[in-house]
């Protein structure tokens, strides 16, 4: 460094203990970058690169952002990847000799971020600590924000490891070589954002007894410590102060959740959807009722690991169901969780030393809502409802200290005053008191100054850098009496002064002012550090209030949903059984139409195994995600879409539907599709749900039936599980003769001199046509590819002929089959090509609509009205004119 500024020496030494991260160096009102970090900074923030003088002969690459508004900037350096070092001044610059002293006093990084403004309310933040040993793999995962710790271990296998990251999506890790090796191998990009990863060979155990002193660590196995232990040591190293709001480790087991791979997440899109990756039109956001943002969150997590817990699921169950029955009281709840603020993210901040006095008026105002919450639940014929209430600590007297001190309505600052209330403390009191005499005394010395003067347009002003001054226009300067005052400032048009009075009351006013904002701030920080030594308390009632929300979530969607409570298979049973099931995103997205409900049943004995054919676009990807989705749904707590469902319990669920190369990874669509069997056929036990959808395309027809052929037998033989199949190979019907456990279905259809109509139902028996260019004509084909197609199709003597021969026979046969069971279906169903193309749907549809008339008119205005309705809102006796107005309009029209 020979040869710098001694500014610039500083710089460096400074920057040599964070080289992987950019430098904010704290000049004045500026944090300044300097070489390779100017460089960066000035490309990704998009800020002019100008250069300094350092010593040597060449300028040096500069740039910098105002110190204000250096949050807007750090978060979008962490959001494009990158960590940021702070480093400030930390002694006064007027009592320094020579250089001011600077250290870094946080490192933010992409997963530790705290500030609120940078996250999602409804999505955690997640960093993950890993370790590999002996065949075991850990992974500990902390949000900083809420204080939350989880760890667990497995056996460290490619697939694991990779479904493991998926549930937590970090946006960091940290751990030795060979783990980073194995997260950055096996995280899939569709499922999870890319992370920012640090590697740490060396493991310091020395804090962890230090930072949770209640936890026991033998009982831990060795991975998960060393798990726990890196990740610990890397948030001291960046966050440079105590972490008081981490103090306990939920340590569970893999086992205990259903494990759920990439693809699946991604095919049932649980989370996400597949076209946009947005939350809107997922599972997450049709069940998303929570009044919280932590409840928001937990939900998440919630579907994210299925339980693999009967006792624990049932428990969820009953409390939905108590819930769902009584709808005044849900509300009441629903309301009241409403008034509740962010409580793991509050306490986070209070314990990290960054909440404001307007913080600690929202815990307050939250606090004062729990006993309400615990009447409500201990009014509810649910036991695990009475438990979560009587489980709760309302903190009582944290809310009563922040009641006792914190002002009604504090600004923002907490440097600026009047942040604790009047007669909270003696000693402030009497300074606001003193400063408040003293600037009646101001006001009295202007009166008395305009009188002794005869200068009316005398004031007294103030400003911080020349204090108490008297201000008088220059055509009033010859009406001053001489010797008296003494001139402070020049202006255009008038003159500045003080008198020996004004200056020694001033140094009495901004004394007591000064002595009183450190005196609040002082009060403040105390009452602050004593609700963080309550940090426990206050993280263990957000666990119960996030739950409780979770729970009234699923309530209020399975009341709206019409969903039912789902029942288990006695003991350790297998029979899969479901009436009228229905997929409950799909089902959602049409208001006004009627979803073609359908039957399953995949049993020991019936059959487990559904070989599914039939057209293109008549329903088999939705029904067979449905089943799926309603076997998810109950092993998360929730009442499932279907009039009743009798369900095992299922360990693991595959899916295989859709597929797409792999252009980075150099794989096709077969090869992408054949990973994914493997997976399934390695990992699948008896007690697994599989689905596949188009077994074997991708490659030749003889080839591809094959091997759908041979993963069917697979299935059946070997692993013996519960499993949908969808395929266009319509020859593989004959595996019903071969296979005890496989059974044949198709979606019906129906034949007609007008065109076809896809029925959306599932009957027994198979189909020999995909109406592939029915689907051809639909997607907006030329005309002359359409009617070249069917050219080929009717050619005398074409292998394609004879195939459609046998379609239209076993078209027929199936719909009048299907016909004569029925007879509610054909005014409901969609028909696709009735004397022309129409849009294919998941809804039934309603016959033509007749002319209306006046009295149709009339009913159509009532039921909007009846729509409209806010039935919570209204009183009895409003009710009940309501319903005398409404039958009088039906009697007006005749009805």
């Amino acid at each position: 460094m020979a040869g710098y500024t001694p500014m610039m020496e500083q710089y460096l030494s400074v920057k040599a203990t964070a080289t992987d991260a950019l430098l904010f160096f704290r000049l004045g009102d500026f944090y300044e970058m300097f070489f390779e970090d100017a460089i960066t900074a000035s490309r990704e923030l998009e800020i002019t690169l100008t250069g300094r003088g350092a010593g040597q002969e060449e300028r040096i690459p500069m740039c910098g952002v105002p110190h204000h508004a250096a949050e807007g900037y750090i978060a979008r350096l962490i959001d494009k990847g990158y960590k940021v070092a702070v480093c400030e001044q930390v002694e006064d610059p007027a009592s320094a000799k020579g250089v001011v002293k600077r250290e870094i006093v946080r490192i933010v990084t992409p997963g530790t971020v705290m500030d609120s403004k940078m996250l999602g309310d409804s999505s955690n933040n997640f960093i993950v600590g890993a370790a590999s040993q002996d065949g075991r793999f850990g992974i500990a995962a902390c949000d900083l924000t809420t204080g939350e710790l989880y760890v667990t271990s497995f056996a460290d296998s490619r697939e694991t490891v990779k479904n493991m990251i998926n549930v937590y999506r970090p946006s960091e890790a940290v751990g030795d070589e060979a783990s980073i090796a194995a997260i950055h191998n096996d995280v899939n990009p569709i499922a999870s954002k890319s992370m920012l990863t640090t590697v740490r060979e060396e493991t310091d155990f020395s804090k962890l007894s230090e930072q949770f002193p209640e936890e026991s660590w033998n009982a831990h196995e060795p991975v998960r410590r060393m798990a726990v232990a890196r990740l610990i040591a890397y948030l001291d190293e960046t966050q440079k102060r105590s972490l008081v709001h981490l103090r306990s480790v939920k340590a569970y087991d893999s086992e205990s959740y259903m494990s759920l791979d990439a693809f699946t997440r991604r095919n049932l899109e649980l989370t996400e959807t597949v076209r946009d990756r947005s939350r809107k039109g997922s599972l997450l956001s049709l069940l998303d009722r929570t009044r919280t943002a932590m409840g928001a969150r937990l939900l998440k997590r919630w579907i994210d690991q299925p339980l693999l817990n009967r006792e624990e699921a049932e428990r969820r169950l009953d409390a939905v169901e108590a819930l769902n029955r009584d709808l005044i009281k849900r509300k009441e709840l629903r309301d009241e969780l409403g008034e509740v603020y962010d409580l793991e993210r509050l306490a986070g901040r209070i314990a990290y030393g960054t909440a404001n006095a307007r913080d600690l008026n929202a815990l307050k105002n939250s606090l004062k809502r729990i006993p309400s919450i615990q009447r409500l639940c201990s009014t509810l014929e649910a036991s695990p409802l009475r438990t979560l209430a009587d489980g709760m600590d309302a903190c009582e007297d944290i809310a009563e200290a922040i009641e006792q001190a914190v002002a009604e309505e504090p600004p923002v600052s907490l440097k600026d005053g009047g942040i604790i209330r009047p007669g909270y403390d003696a000693k402030l009191d009497e300074l606001r008191e003193a400063s408040q005499n003293g600037k009646q005394w101001i006001a009295e010395l202007e009166r008395q100054e305009r009188e002794a003067t005869g200068i009316k347009s005398l004031k007294i002003g103030f400003n911080k850098v020349f204090g108490y001054y008297l201000e008088i226009t220059r055509s009033n300067l010859i009406n001053l009496p001489e010797g008296r005052y003494e001139r402070k400032q020049t202006l255009a048009n008038a003159e500045r002064y003080v008198t020996p009075e004004l200056k020694e009351k001033e140094a009495l006013i901004l004394e007591a002012e000064d002595r009183m904002f450190d005196l609040e701030y002082e009060r403040f920080v105390a009452l602050r550090d004593s609700i963080a030594a309550q940090m426990g308390r206050l993280q263990r009632l957000a666990e119960s209030v996030a739950a409780l929300d979770v729970l009234q979530s699923f309530a209020e969607a399975s009341a709206e949903r019409r969903y039912t409570r789902p029942s288990w298979t006695d003991g350790d049973g297998y029979d899969l059984t479901i009436e009228e099931g229905r997929h409950p995103v799909v089902e959602s997205v049409n208001e006004n139409g009627v979803f073609i409900a359908n039957e399953t049943s995949l049993t020991a004995s019936e059959g487990s195994i559904l070989l599914i054919t039939g057209p293109n676009m008549a329903g088999k990807s939705t029904y067979m995600r449905q089943v799926a989705m309603i076997c998810l749904m109950a092993q998360i707590g929730c009442f499932v879409p279907a009039r009743k469902a009798v369900l095992p319990f299922v360990d693991r669920i595959f899916t295989r539907i859709g597929a797409a190369d792999d252009l980075v990874g150099g794989q096709s669509t077969f090869m992408v599709e054949m990973k994914d069997i493997q997976v399934m056929t390695e990992q699948a036990t008896s007690r697994s749900l599989i689905i596949i959808d188009e077994l074997g395309r991708g490659t030749s027809t003889d080839e591809g039936m094959a091997i759908a052929q041979s993963v069917i037998e697979y299935v059946h033989n070997h692993i013996g599980c519960k499993a949908l199949v969808s395929t266009h190979f319509h020859e593989l019907a004959h595996l019903e003769s071969s296979l005890e456990g496989l059974r044949n279905g198709c979606m019906a259809v129906k034949e007609s001199a007008e065109g076809v109509t896809f029925l959306r139902k599932l009957v027994p028996g198979a189909a020999d046509s995909s109406y592939g260019i029915y689907c051809a004509q639909l997607a907006g084909l030329p005309e002359t590819i359409v009617s070249r197609a069917y050219t080929l199709l009717n050619e005398n003597g074409s292998p394609l002929q004879a195939a459609a021969v046998s379609a239209h026979a076993a078209v027929k046969e199936t719909a009048a089959a299907y016909a004569s069971s029925t007879d509610v279906l054909e005014d409901k169903v969609p028909s696709v090509l009735r004397k022309g193309v129409e849009q294919l749907s998941m809804f039934a549809e309603s016959a033509p609509t007749p002319k209306p008339t006046s009295k149709s008119t009339a009913n159509d205005k009532l039921l909007d009205k009846l729509r409209k309705l806010d039935v919570m809102r209204m009183t009895p006796m409003q009710a009940l004119e309501w319903l005398n107005d409404a039958r009088n309009q039906l009697t007006e029209s005749g009805e």
